[in-house]
């Protein structure tokens, strides 16, 4: 596969990672508008939220990757099980640091778009340990949106 359409196909696949990120962030935002009794349901993100989401596009990469690693022999095949889990768990890994590292370099330019100061189980206000669960899952969503078509 020649490196030309490499950046093609991550092109798209960041362009992918950023919009469904920017959905999923205004329909979250959106729920927890109904947790506050707002029945406008505003949801709300912001154009700094684009490429952040959009390096979503680097996660299956990275997974490929550490499968290929990990495997002990060419009939080495795990469980579709297995290969879930340790793909979530990684994806929320590699999602919370983007979302700290991201969020110390906006803070420090004065233009970091969420604080989750004064909510609970957060880091310097910059991640939720609580959001876990929703990293975990929107790691296997970007991986399944990048997904190569017959893969």
């Amino acid at each position: 596969m020649n490196t030309s359409y490499r950046l093609k196909e991550l092109s798209r696949n960041f362009c992918r990672c950023g919009v469904a990120g920017w959905c999923l962030e205004v329909i979250f935002t959106s729920l927890e508008s109904m947790a506050l009794h707002d029945w406008r349901l505003m949801g709300r993100t912001s154009l700094l939220m684009f490429p952040i989401y959009g390096m979503g596009a680097l996660l299956a990469p990275i997974g490929q990757a550490v499968d290929t690693w990990l495997k002990a022999g060419p009939t080495d095949v795990p469980r579709a099980a297995d290969r879930v889990m340790r793909h979530g768990v990684l994806y929320m890994v590699l999602i919370f640091t983007a979302e700290y590292l991201t969020g110390i370099c906006l803070r420090a330019g004065g233009i970091c778009p969420w604080d989750y100061s004064g909510r609970q189980m957060n880091v310097n206000g910059l991640i939720r340990l609580d959001f876990a669960p929703l990293w975990f899952l929107t790691g296997l969503l970007f991986e399944q949106i990048t997904k190569k078509k017959g893969a």
